[in-house]
């Protein structure tokens, strides 16, 4: 029987600027690009989450919804730095760390004698370690399996950690709404709902040939998860060799310029996910993929280091023009390269930061 931890800092960006001005703390604060640039919320305090200021959201609208709303720009620098003495904490209980973001990994402490073999306990002192060196909180589930331990480090947030027994996992996971499953999206929560199925346990009632017959490979996945099944290993030298964001619409997208409109946010969204990563590889090819409204699909890429919506644009004309049908799915992403090329080439990557 495995026993994860899964740790996540409390709204990192944020609690690295509350911590070094101490002025910031209990007003809310946001970490983004600017709205006269068409930035988006990188992430935000929990001052600015009470008036449902959330990630990913355009400044714009975060201003809407908070006026009084301090913004900031990035420091990877300074985030970089505090993301290294984090997971200096993480490795020095077992080498078994496979990260996430710059602050958040998994961490399997199966065979760890460390506080009496007690993962609970670790954990305890893992986020006591991180509030002394670092100076920032973190939040941690305990669980026998990935999935189960990521959900939840969520329970008790911020400052906080839960566990689930290995006895209570089925339990625990047949309570769960189903968009807590990761890769349940809300077009998948929405499908599933119209069918009745609002839980994980609800979902157990279909068998592997319906879900695998719904929502294709995923569905073998769904079978699993709902029944608090996860075989996946820690890996700590996992090598991400892309990244993409894509978007299934509720309704088809009639038109190119449509799509475009759909740009934007997608792109946002990527920068987004892409600032999290830990020491990304440099960025070799830009990609977008279009998903036809007759399930046919397509992807265009081209080599780019430091890609932007002119380039995806451009890519997103190329894709569509060989169906030129209404669309259901768009995505963009990249692929990393096979080999690091260096300092030089990761600096070159915080071009994709310019409006978030």
């Amino acid at each position: 029987m495995r026993k994860i931890i899964h740790c996540d800092c409390d709204c990192f960006y944020a609690a690295v600027e509350m911590r070094d001005d101490p002025t910031l703390r209990g007003r809310p604060l946001a970490v983004g690009g600017r709205t006269e640039e068409r930035g988006v919320i990188a992430t935000c305090n929990y001052e600015a989450r009470a008036f449902g200021v959330r990630s990913a959201m355009s400044t714009a609208r975060a201003f809407r919804q908070c006026p009084q709303l301090i913004l900031l720009p990035p420091d990877f620098r300074r985030y970089s730095e505090a993301s290294r003495q984090i997971l200096a904490i993480y490795r020095d209980f077992t080498p078994l760390v496979e990260p996430l973001s710059l602050d958040e990994a998994y961490l399997d402490v199966s065979d760890v004698s460390r506080c009496q073999g007690s993962a609970t306990r670790m954990a305890e002192e893992i986020r006591a370690r991180i509030r002394a060196e670092v100076g920032i909180t973190a939040s941690a589930g305990i669980a026998p399996n990935k999935f189960v331990a990521k959900v939840a480090s969520d329970w008790n947030k911020p400052d906080g950690q839960f566990v689930v027994r290995p006895q209570d996992v089925d339990a625990f996971v047949a309570a769960l709404p189903v968009n807590r499953i990761f890769g349940v999206g809300k077009v998948t929560a929405a499908r599933l709902q119209k069918r009745g199925v609002q839980t994980c346990g609800e979902l157990r009632a279909w068998d592997m040939a319906r879900l695998v017959g719904e929502f294709g490979r995923f569905g073998s996945t769904l079978y699993q998860l709902c029944r608090g099944i996860d075989e996946r290993p820690v890996q700590p030298e996992y090598i991400r060799k892309s990244l993409s964001v894509e978007l299934t619409y509720a309704r088809d997208l009639p038109d190119l310029p449509a799509c475009h409109a759909e740009l934007p946010s997608l792109i946002a969204e990527f920068r987004r996910r892409f600032a999290k990563l830990s020491a990304p590889r440099p960025i070799h090819n830009a990609v977008v993929k279009v998903k036809f409204a007759d399930f046919t699909q397509t992807t265009a890429e081209c080599v780019c280091a430091s890609p932007d919506e002119t380039v995806w644009g451009a890519l997103l004309d190329e894709a569509h023009a060989r169906q030129g049908k209404a669309v259901r799915l768009l995505g963009v992403g990249v692929r990393f390269t096979d080999e690091d090329d260096g300092e030089e080439g990761k600096i070159g990557q915080f071009d994709l930061f310019g409006g978030a």
